[in-house]
């Protein structure tokens, strides 16, 4: 009987996993063993229970898809109705002048001050003047985000949050990662919308499912049921024989590697991968700084914060996403004879202390009170010019040795939830 290893039990491994463990049921002839470091699952989209609050350690996970064979095989492991609900996203940019547009802004711009009227129309008939040459096609992304909505925008909405989110010269940040990301209106849209005060719809998340209990850990542990997951096992190295694995003293045919590409070098032995350890080591992350916080109560799902004096880059008021999110923190404001109350992860850029956490709450709109945090090394993959030319020829390599490997950091791909699952399921097509 064919064994298969898969190592990480976040969306992608788990997402591989089921796949296989599916389609076995019907084959017979494939044993499925998953190793998973931490004591449950989930990775990037892993919940916990703080004062019987959830608590998204990182981000605030929702599932929504526009691709239809991953739309088709997760609601066959969920029920829609029962087990989701279906909400509008209700996102709001906060700009430094003190108003409140909803997301995304270019839609809005007739909320925006007369001033700022007339530069952004003046942007847009410049631009549309300079869309006829060739030469104007953008080359990166500040450059995609200035001829697409022009400076007036840039400067006051995408410039500035994304500095804030990416911590680098937006020069340096290509284009590639974009797709399915952001809103991608034409020129006559953004006017259209304007004139008519039309709310975009069409990007992926502009409505989404939410799962009514558990948050996203609900999925990790939908997914994991009946798979054989090895727990509290870190994998430190994985060696090819020749012809087959061998992990933890266990021997494979197959393995399937769901982390981070940057331990790639150390763990593989036997096959010689030395010529991809300097561009692995290149690669450009950031992480985040997760801030559990009960704020105000809102109606928001999304706040997005590019005033440079806000440490922050968003609030994400999970606790709107499900009445149980709140169910310790709001029953104890309301004790308190205060029910203005949600909860709402606070977003930080790379790491930040304690000290200037709370620092940082005290100038964060919403009046943020802090719950507990958590620091993720990793979570924003930067790519360059380069980076999925070489991931790409690294896959090559080992797949002729039964070695793949798929998932955010994996393939160091900005991936939502949604996409992890697609890039699972081609991986899962190349074994077949």
């Amino acid at each position: 009987m064919k064994r298969i290893a898969i190592i990480g039990a976040g969306v992608s491994g788990l997402t591989t996993a089921r796949l296989l463990t599916d389609s076995k049921r019907e084959r017979r002839e494939e044993e499925i063993v998953l190793f998973e470091k931490e004591s449950k699952p989930g990775g990037l989209i892993r919940c916990e229970r703080i004062g019987g609050s959830l608590f998204h350690t990182c981000g605030g996970h929702i599932f929504n898809t526009h691709d239809r064979q991953v739309h088709e095989w997760f609601w066959q492991h969920f029920n829609s109705e029962e087990e989701f609900l279906k909400a509008d996203r209700n996102s709001v940019v906060f700009l430094p002048n003190g108003q409140h547009i909803p997301y995304p802004i270019e839609n809005h711009a007739y909320m925006l001050n007369e001033s700022l009227q007339r530069l952004f129309i003046h942007d847009l008939l410049q631009l549309d003047s300079a869309s006829a040459h060739p030469a104007s096609q953008p080359g990166n992304f500040e450059d995609f985000l200035l001829q697409r909505f022009g400076k007036t925008l840039y400067d006051l909405y995408f410039g500035p949050y994304n500095r804030k989110l990416w911590q680098c010269s937006l020069k340096d940040v290509p284009l590639d990662w974009l797709k399915g990301k952001l809103p991608m209106p034409t020129r006559e849209e953004i006017i259209y919308n304007n004139f008519n005060r039309v709310a975009e719809k069409q990007f992926v998340h502009s409505t989404f499912f939410y799962e009514k209990h558990g948050g996203s850990q609900f999925i990790a542990d939908r997914l994991a049921e009946g798979l054989d997951i090895r727990f509290n096992t870190d994998i430190k190295l994985i060696r090819h024989t020749g012809r087959q694995w061998i992990l933890n003293g266990e021997v494979f045919d197959t393995v399937i590697f769901c982390g981070n590409i940057k331990d790639l070098p150390s763990l593989v032995q036997g096959v010689d991968v030395s010529a991809y350890t300097d561009f692995i080591d290149a690669l450009s992350f950031h992480g985040t700084t997760t801030v559990f916080s009960e704020i105000d109560k809102t109606s928001y799902s999304w706040v997005y914060l590019p005033d440079e004096s806000y440490r922050p880059h968003r609030i994400i008021c999970t606790g709107n996403f499900s009445p149980t999110n709140d169910s310790g923190h709001i029953a104890l404001s309301e004790r308190n004879g205060n029910v203005q109350k949600t909860t709402a992860t606070i977003e930080f850029t790379d790491y930040v202390s304690k000290e200037e956490i709370l620092d940082g709450l005290k100038h964060t709109p919403l009046h943020p009170t802090y719950i507990t945090h958590k620091y993720n090394r990793y979570s924003y993959p930067i790519q360059d010019k380069n980076t999925r030319e070489m991931i790409a020829s690294l896959k090559e390599l080992l797949s002729a040795k039964g070695f793949y490997f798929t998932g955010r950091f994996a393939d160091w791909e900005y991936y939502n939830m949604d996409a992890a699952m697609k890039a699972a399921m081609k991986t899962v097509e190349r074994l077949c």
